[in-house]
């Protein structure tokens, strides 16, 4: 793994663009009340089965989020929120990037590398979605 830290700039980049749709995504969550506003909002997979799916409980992440109910959005979707906090920092960077010409720092992976994150990131997506279910079945989430 190298860290690569480019020299001061404002050039708009990839990072960026992350961090807008964050804000973007974090400024709905938290003044649009989509669930109670677009008639058919929720999970038709979860309505016609009766499980949920990975996805469920994403626009309660983002809501309890975007209102700082941390524990909440945790109870819903843990990767959901870890997801959350990921488009919160992007958006801090972003900010401190195009203001103060911060750089942002860029991890370069090699395969092997990319191969474990690979990895990695398909068993948190298991461990969330057994999370998931459990908590819908259990706890009664809705």
């Amino acid at each position: 793994m190298q860290l690569y830290l480019p020299q001061r700039n404002r050039t708009f980049g990839s990072a960026d663009a992350i961090g807008v749709i964050g804000l973007f995504g974090l400024l709905v969550a938290r003044f649009v009340p989509v669930a109670r506003l677009v008639p058919f909002w929720g999970c038709t997979f979860r309505r016609v089965t009766g499980i949920p799916c990975p996805g469920c409980g994403l626009t309660r992440v983002a809501d309890r989020f975007a209102h700082f109910n941390v524990l909440g959005a945790l109870e819903a979707n843990p990767l959901g929120t870890v997801a959350a906090a990921f488009f919160a920092v992007m958006v801090v960077l972003t900010v401190l990037h195009l203001t103060f010409k911060l750089p942002i720092p860029e991890v370069l992976l090699d395969e092997r590398e990319w191969k474990a994150v690979r990895y990695f990131a398909v068993g948190l997506f298991f461990l969330n979605y057994g999370w998931v279910v459990y908590a819908h079945t259990q706890l009664h989430f809705h």
